[in-house]
């Protein structure tokens, strides 16, 4: 089921199914900046990664002394969450809410409620977690954002010219990438920037995602060909991630916050031992957010 949360600025839709953001249109054109799901690139717009962000090795991880089947990005996005009956439902805000069942237990063995909100103030929209452990056992899991806005958004036939603006760095940003099956490659590479800025060029997007660790920054914009930021993510996340469909020249870009990240190539730990896990005792609770600006 579709939600709607609107303003004097913006409009935007929310599926109940992943609680997955799917539109945000600006209210004065009916311009629309998230992707929109064509599966001929992409099938999502915004699905929520937990309780992992990206894949496990060989898709499976070890725990208590079992191992168990998990795919990318976790079970979250394809489930049915509900408005969260915690939360009061207002015009400009709304959560819902995904707790355990006996099928999700089955490939992650612990008790949890995932609480997921939006909330509208001119023309920003942040988004909320929540994370509870209601188990009796110590809880490991990974949270993630996955964006994905219209690139080009000006009509124009690709997204050439078009780049990324990092805030507050000036000559480079630090990086690494993947494997086609989606592991990462520790080795440290540096993108040279302009200003703080990057555009995008024939096979930008080609060979990997660009995960981004260590905090350089807590702003990517997305830039039009005159350089004007259009979307503006703002987080602070330990690490983050910017993709496009390989060699699909694909006309949408995903800036994507991250607790949590895909294994290393070379990773042979169990799940406690997993890269930027985090980690709630029995009853604890975990909250997060991050913010979209649209010009």
């Amino acid at each position: 089921m579709r939600y709607t949360l609107q303003n004097e600025s913006l409009a935007v839709e929310i599926d109940s199914f992943g609680a997955e953001l799917k539109s945000v249109k600006r209210v004065s054109d009916g311009q629309e900046y998230m992707w929109q799901a064509d599966p001929a690139y992409w099938g999502r717009t915004s699905p929520v990664l937990f309780p992992f962000v990206g894949v496990p090795k060989n898709k499976e991880y070890r725990y208590g002394g079992k191992t168990y089947p998990m795919g990318q990005h976790g079970f979250a996005r394809d489930m049915e969450f509900t408005p969260d009956p915690a939360e009061t439902r207002e015009e400009n805000r709304i959560w819902f809410v995904l707790s355990s069942t006996e099928e999700t237990c089955a490939k992650y063995p612990f008790a949890f409620r995932l609480h997921i909100g939006y909330e509208l103030a001119g023309n920003q929209l942040k988004v909320l977690w929540r994370v509870e452990n209601t188990d009796q056992k110590t809880m490991y899991f990974s949270i993630g954002a996955h964006p994905a806005f219209n690139c080009p958004i000006h009509g124009e036939e690709d997204k050439l010219g078009y780049g990324l603006r990092f805030g507050g760095l000036t000559d480079g940003i630090h990086h690494h990438g993947n494997t086609p099956e989606g592991l990462a490659i520790m080795e440290d590479e540096v993108l040279p920037l302009h200003d703080g800025a990057v555009s995008f060029t024939p096979g930008f997007f080609d060979e990997c995602t660009y995960m981004i660790e260590g905090k350089q920054t807590g702003e990517v914009s997305l830039l039009d060909r005159s350089g004007e930021a259009y979307v503006t993510v703002r987080f602070d996340t330990p690490l983050f991630a910017v993709w496009s469909p390989e060699r699909k020249n694909a006309p949408f870009v995903c800036i994507e916050p991250w607790y949590g990240r895909c294994d290393a190539v070379d990773f042979e730990g169990s799940l406690e031992e997993r890269d930027y896990g985090n980690v709630l005792k029995p009853g604890g609770d975990f909250a997060a957010s991050y913010e979209m600006i649209f010009s």
